[in-house]
């Protein structure tokens, strides 16, 4: 079924899980959730990683398939209004840009690698705003190859962490030939409860008074029950060894027949019934309730609170705080940043006319955070900012957003040609980082500049700096910095860059 065009509000998510893809697009009506499609199917993207982390070429046919049919329904949609997001499968795949780059072509959208703690504010947003409580709650999302636990109150996600053990992991690792043994079980406990041995104090019992589960194994899991007559959907650890008897009964993943238990989950429910029964016996969980909202539903309310941001002026977009945060952790010189950033801003539209909202966004971020590596050294710091935006958990950003903003910040100064590769891939990058240089030189001795000290010229490949005549007789510095930026690019492939004098 494909949706009209005549439905403005409607908001597309699409959640690239290890085991399944899913499409999701709803509304929102004065707080209200109206799902008005939801399209899953089960890709098994995690089972694809070989021994080195690359994806398999088989692997990467499923979901590019999956996302061809899922752009069919995506049609006339604007590209504000859809987000697609990849997690634990795509955060570990050493080749996941190659796929990354196929997989656009196939959507017709950007997709976002999401960190593990991004995922769980999402998948907390989505539980939070679809299962409303004041209560503390702890919530808990096995997927195909992470878990992420979650603990918040209200609407707001106090605490939020991934870790590195899923449904397809597991069962892969322990039971790769679909056999049920005692030992199996045991051991994919074991190796369970070590990676989720780290949270204990963080999660323990006396911080929630209430534990839901979301997702695919969760949800599976509680239909398994419910439909064997064992409880009405609630998971305890009692259930969850009646479970385990089950499968040690039948032997063999082909012989267990347990109603409720549908076909896309049988091959990992042996992997998620062994993290279920270590989360609840290591944390103290009598029963897991499963809920409603997932991530799905927490990318479609993180994409309507910044789509509201932009129209109100306000600053909804998670991001922004994140920015503001990330300043005040780093010691930025604020001021400095501001100077920068509205520099670079009237220097990029000069260049890049039409550029999207976005890529003016990035550039800004960018100069906001480009002096974030001073705290660790003066020297080389452009070095260190890029590391640590593309390593830093940053609330509202993708890991794919992170490090396009860490190309930015290494682009700031020094050689062009340690960017040869993310030039030769996205062209628009050009014009950033030309912007960001230009605005960083311009502003060297941070002190106020005049938006009119610089001004551009362009035409094709090729770019004139000229200065206010006033302004260049008194700064000699900032024209003698000019001078040698127009001397690094001309040793780039990129562009040519002159000097008015």
């Amino acid at each position: 079924m494909t949706l009209p065009n005549s439905t403005p509000t409607a908001l597309a998510a699409i959640d690239m899980g290890s085991n399944s893809f899913r499409l999701e697009i709803a509304q929102l009506q004065q707080g209200r959730y109206r799902r008005q499609l939801y399209l899953k199917e089960t890709v098994r993207l995690g089972a694809g990683l070989d021994d080195e982390g690359m994806l398999t070429e088989a692997a990467m046919q499923r979901g590019l398939n999956c996302l061809a049919r899922f752009a069919v329904e995506l049609r006339g949609y604007a590209p504000e209004r859809v987000r697609a997001v990849a997690t634990q499968t795509l955060r570990e795949a050493r080749n996941r840009d190659a796929f990354l780059r196929r997989a656009e072509l196939a959507l017709g959208f950007p997709i976002e690698v999401i960190s593990g703690r991004e995922e769980a504010r999402l998948i907390y947003a989505g539980v939070a705003r679809l299962q409303r409580s004041e209560q503390p709650r702890l919530v808990i999302d096995i997927g195909g190859r992470s878990t992420e636990m979650i603990l918040g109150q209200g609407t707001t996600p106090e605490l939020a962490e991934s870790f590195q053990v899923g449904s397809v992991s597991l069962s892969l690792r322990f039971f790769p030939d679909g056999r049920f043994t005692p030992e199996a079980f045991r051991a994919a406990q074991i190796a369970a409860g070590a990676e989720l041995e780290e949270a204990l104090a963080l999660f323990e019992r006396s911080r929630w008074q209430e534990a839901l589960g979301s997702s695919g194994t969760v949800g599976a899991v509680a239909q398994l029950l419910a439909g064997s007559g064992i409880t009405d959907g609630s998971i305890t650890p009692e259930a969850l060894r009646w479970c385990i008897e089950q499968c040690l009964s039948a032997g063999h993943i082909d012989q267990l027949d347990l109603p409720g238990l549908k076909d896309d989950r049988r091959a990992v429910v042996g992997g998620g019934l062994c993290i279920l029964y270590t989360l609840l016996t290591q944390f103290g969980i009598e029963r897991l309730q499963p809920t409603k909202g997932a991530l799905r539903q927490g990318v479609i309310f993180d994409l309507d609170a910044r789509l509201m941001a932009q129209r109100s002026g306000r600053q909804g977009d998670m991001r922004e705080h994140s920015v503001a945060a990330l300043q005040q952790r780093f010691g930025v010189d604020v001021e400095q940043s501001k100077r920068v950033g509205r520099l670079a801003q009237s220097l990029y539209k000069q260049l890049q006319p039409d550029a999207t909202r976005e890529q003016r966004r990035e550039l800004g971020w960018a100069a906001d955070l480009h002096e974030v590596g001073m705290m660790v050294s003066h020297h080389d710091h452009h070095r260190h900012s890029a590391y640590l935006l593309a390593h830093v958990d940053a609330p509202g950003f993708s890991q794919s957003q992170l490090r396009r903003l860490a190309d930015l910040v290494l682009g700031q100064r020094g050689g062009l040609r340690k960017l040869d590769a993310q030039f030769a891939s996205d062209p628009h990058l050009v014009w950033q980082v030309l912007a960001l240089r230009l605005a960083v030189l311009t502003c060297h001795a941070r002190e106020p500049v005049s938006a009119q000290a610089l001004s551009l010229s362009r035409e094709r490949q090729q770019v004139l700096l000229k200065p206010a005549k006033r302004w260049a007789a008194t700064h000699p510095r900032a024209v003698y910095l000019l001078r040698e930026e127009a001397e690094a690019w001309s040793k780039s492939e990129q562009l040519r860059v002159l000097l008015d004098s």
